[in-house]
C-alpha cells in the first residue's frame, strides 16, 4: 500500500512539473497588466498624459484578458485527471497547484482593475469606476474567447490586426460564440466582485494594523 501511495504521488509530481511549464508563461502575461498599472495608475506616469502614456494604456487593455484567462486552463487539470491521476495526486497535489495558479492570474486582474479604479476617482471620474469595469470586463471576455478558441495572443493586434479583424467578425459574431462570450462575461464580473471586496478588506486591515503599529512606536 505504501509503495502504491508513492507512485501516485511521484505520478502527481510528473505531472505538476510538467504544469509549471505554461504555467509560469500564462503567469507572467498575466502579471504583465497588473505591473502596467502600478505606473500609469500610481507612477509617475499618473501625472501627464503623454503619447508614451497612451501606448502604454493601449498595451495594458491588450494584455488584461491574460490575467484572467488562467480560469480556462482548468481544462488542463481535466486532462490530467482523465489521464488516469490517483485521487491522491489530484487532491494534495494537482488542485491545490491550480488553485494557487488561478488564484494568482486573478488577483492581478483585480488588484490592477483596483488601480485603475482609484486612478479615476483621483481624477473626479468616480462616476466612470463601474461603466469602466463592465467595459473592461466585456473586451476581456472577448478577448479570452479569441486566445482559448481562436488561438490569438495580444501582440497579435500589432501583429496580425487584419487576420484578428477578419476572423473577429467571420467567427465572433454568431450566437454560440456571443453566448460563450456573454457567460464568460458573466462569470468575471460576479468572481472580479467578490475578490474585490476581499482585496479591499485586506488591505484595508493592513493599513489598520499597520498604522495601529506606528502609532505604538
Amino acid at each position: 500500500m505504501h509503495s502504491i501511495l508513492n507512485s501516485w504521488l511521484i505520478e502527481g509530481l510528473e505531472a505538476a512539473y510538467f504544469n509549471l511549464f505554461f504555467m509560469v508563461w500564462n503567469t507572467f502575461l498575466a502579471v504583465i497588466p497588473f505591473v502596467l498599472s502600478l505606473w500609469l495608475f500610481r507612477g509617475h506616469g499618473a501625472h501627464a498624459r503623454t503619447f508614451v502614456w497612451w501606448i502604454g494604456f493601449f498595451t495594458f487593455v491588450a494584455f488584461l484578458p491574460n490575467a484572467p484567462y488562467v480560469l480556462t486552463d482548468i481544462i488542463h487539470l481535466v486532462h490530467d485527471i482523465r489521464q488516469g491521476q490517483s485521487i491522491w495526486a489530484i487532491s494534495i497535489i494537482l488542485v491545490p497547484q491550480y488553485f494557487l495558479f488561478m488564484l494568482i492570474g486573478f488577483e492581478a486582474y483585480v488588484a490592477a482593475l483596483i488601480n485603475f479604479n482609484r486612478y479615476l476617482s483621483r481624477a473626479g471620474q468616480k462616476r466612470w469606476v463601474c461603466p469602466s469595469e463592465l467595459l473592461l470586463h466585456g473586451l476581456t471576455a472577448i478577448g479570452i474567447y479569441l486566445g482559448r478558441f481562436l488561438r490569438f495572443n495580444s501582440w497579435d493586434i500589432v501583429t496580425r490586426p487584419d487576420t484578428l479583424v477578419i476572423e473577429t467578425v467571420e467567427r465572433v459574431l454568431h450566437k454560440q460564440p456571443l453566448a460563450i462570450i456573454f457567460a464568460t462575461f458573466c462569470i468575471i464580473t460576479v468572481l472580479y466582485w467578490l475578490m474585490k471586496q476581499l482585496t479591499l478588506a485586506l488591505l484595508l486591515y493592513w493599513r489598520t494594523r499597520r498604522l495601529r503599529t506606528v502609532r505604538r512606536y
